[in-house]
């Protein structure tokens, strides 16, 4: 993306402020038309004056007033609307700033988790605030000062030729010799400064990764480690900094260099061609002003360029991210469901990651209303891929799935969310409060609600002992709590959704094993009724599931409930049998052992 276009795109970005941003455009026009003609006729004033003595006529103040009242008018409209144009351009500019913030935000939270795997978080937090931080300065920048100075420099100077062409000759020679120089530099810079980028969000991604896992950093004394490998890319940064700072020195050299050639070069010409009778004094004087205000203004232009060309790749990557299309997104004609009852069909299911080797495979079944569903299987067998196409976190290949009837791509991503309620292994709280995090579940849950949510998720003892209860901040990812405690708070949380479906991703693997049985009796309780799906490696967790689905190669290879499956000695058998004691009858309370599991016999079919 082009400085040009990344600049175009920051315009765009004014939204509904256009209006304003077109009448601040006009502002500057007139501002710089203004001060555009104050030299002018200062310049005439100087004419009059020098002209009278010369014939030894000498003008009252009363000729000269028109004159001086259209001066004196010019300069005092450039201060007021210098003021005007201040004030409105920096609310505007911190207006959209803001606007874009949360356009960025509410984008990147709809982005699917495929997205966020690849893209650390930390990057995506620098490139929020590096992006906006960016064109904030390019409006405030453009509106409040280097809108007047391109009008000056492009409209207004060539309007020099018609007071002195000789004179305003010279001094767009100068002018296109400076602009040329910045051109350069930016060539030569412009590779330079994208390089610089991506060390900066290294630095960011690093940084990040080293605080959200601290405590791995104390644990393993790796403080001086990550330390040095930090100061490694901050040399990295600086020594692709330092060319650009070096080149963009030669610009501010050059511009200082050009003002002095500008004056001096007007000032030799000038008094020649008074000399020939070509130039008066007035213009002579008109011309040093010119050159002095439209050094001034191209000294704002190219501190504008370098402003530009170094947040460009910032911006770049903001309009980078802007521009990721969700994979997954609301169908123009697709409705709002309501409460679902939860009676699921796979039918032929299938999706691949990387378009080679199948995630699931030609899955097909079907899950009544109220029904609770075990998926067990090896890490990588699909049954995380499986529930994670139910609630649309990516789309199928081919196939369909469907609820109630209803293929769940005809409904509102919201719509069907709002149906299905996910624990996840890793709970993933906020840092706020316990009540906080509860209300993630249901913002207008009353006291009574959570009090009950947190007694089935065996969460009220807990709560109760800490200091301030539900207004306990839990800290960034809960590191205040237990693994348990956690859990436990992100099974209320589901709870409290009391959706008709819902799906348990190993939401026990972080309790103990009394607090296991607990709430193992609590959540049977909690989820009937309810459509429920348990990913589960520990098998004790699932005797009550009324079917098991054994997962592997993205396909169901056994399906049937649990003593049954026990009983047929294939895949599921082999589990059961590397977790559990062999003997007891799976569902005798006192023992909760397995079954004997038959021996095939010698040369059977494994």
């Amino acid at each position: 993306m082009s400085i040009l276009l990344t600049y175009w795109r920051v315009l765009q970005f004014l939204g509904g402020e256009k209006k304003l941003a077109i009448l601040l455009a006009i502002a500057n026009l007139a501002l710089a038309a203004a001060q555009f003609a104050e030299p002018v006729l200062f310049g005439r004033i100087i004419d009059r004056l020098t002209t009278s003595e010369s014939t030894g006529t000498f003008p009252s103040f009363h000729d000269l007033t028109p004159l001086i009242g259209a001066w004196v008018g010019f300069g005092l409209f450039s201060i007021l609307a210098s003021v005007l144009v201040a004030l409105h351009s920096d609310r505007l500019a911190h207006r959209r700033r803001m606007a874009a913030t949360s356009l960025y935000f509410e984008h990147v939270l709809n982005l699917p988790l495929s997205f966020h795997a690849s893209v650390h978080s930390g990057r995506l937090l620098k490139i929020m605030l590096d992006g906006t931080g960016g064109m904030f300065n390019v409006w405030l920048s453009f509106f409040r000062e280097n809108c007047a100075s391109l009008a000056a420099l492009v409209f207004l100077l060539p309007l020099s030729l018609f007071l002195n062409w000789r004179l305003g000759a010279l001094l767009i020679v100068l002018i296109l010799f400076f602009g040329c120089l910045i051109a350069f530099v930016l060539h030569r810079t412009h590779a330079l400064q994208q390089s610089v980028e991506r060390y900066n969000s290294s630095l960011a991604e690093r940084a990040s990764d080293a605080l959200g896992n601290i405590s791995v950093i104390q644990s393993f004394t790796r403080a001086e480690i990550e330390a040095s490998a930090l100061k490694m890319i901050i040399d990295r940064v600086l020594a692709a900094q330092m060319p650009v700072l070096s080149w963009w020195a030669v610009a501010a050299v050059g511009a200082r260099a050009s003002a002095t050639l500008a004056l001096l070069g007007i000032f030799l010409l000038g008094t020649w061609l008074n000399l020939q009778g070509l130039a008066t004094v007035g213009q002579i004087v008109t011309f040093m002003n010119f050159a002095t205000m439209l050094i001034a203004r191209l000294e704002q232009v190219i501190a504008f360029f370098n402003m530009l060309f170094l947040q460009a790749p910032k911006m770049q990557e903001f309009f980078k991210i802007v521009d990721t299309a969700p994979q997954v997104a609301d169908s123009p004609d697709a409705i709002d469901p309501g409460r679902l009852d939860g009676a699921i069909a796979f039918e032929d299911v299938s999706f691949s990651y990387d378009a080679r080797k199948p995630a699931v495979s030609h899955l097909t079944f079907n899950v009544a209303a109220g029904e609770t569903v075990a998926l067990v299987g090896a890490t990588g067998s699909g049954k995380s891929t499986t529930l994670g196409l139910l609630h649309r976190v990516f789309d199928p290949q081919s196939g369909r799935i469907t609820i109630d009837g209803i293929d769940i791509r005809a409904m509102t991503l919201r719509g069907l969310r709002r149906n299905i309620g996910v624990v996840f292994q890793e709970p993933m709280l906020f840092a706020r409060t316990i009540e906080e995090n509860l209300l993630v579940g249901d913002p207008d849950a009353t006291p009574d609600e959570i009090r009950l949510a947190l007694e089935r998720a065996q969460a009220a003892d807990f709560v109760a002992r800490q200091e301030d209860g539900l207004a306990t901040p839990v800290g960034e990812r809960g590191r205040s709590l237990s693994g348990g405690e956690r859990q436990r708070l992100a099974i209320a949380r589901a709870l409290l959704k009391d959706p008709p479906i819902m799906i348990f991703d190993e939401a026990t693997s972080a309790l103990d094993a009394t607090t296991e049985k607990q709430l193992q009796a609590a959540l049977d309780s909690a989820t009937k009724g309810r459509t429920t799906f348990i990913i589960a490696h520990r098998l004790a967790t699932i005797r009550e599931a009324k079917r098991i689905f054994v997962f592997e190669q993205g396909r169901i290879v056994e399906s049937g409930g649990f003593a049954e499956l026990v009983a047929k000695g294939g895949r599921f058998a082999g589990l059961a049998k590397a977790q559990f004691m062999v003997g007891a009858h799976p569902e005798d309370p006192e023992t909760g052992a397995m079954p004997t599991i038959p021996s095939k016999p010698a040369g059977a079919k494994q």
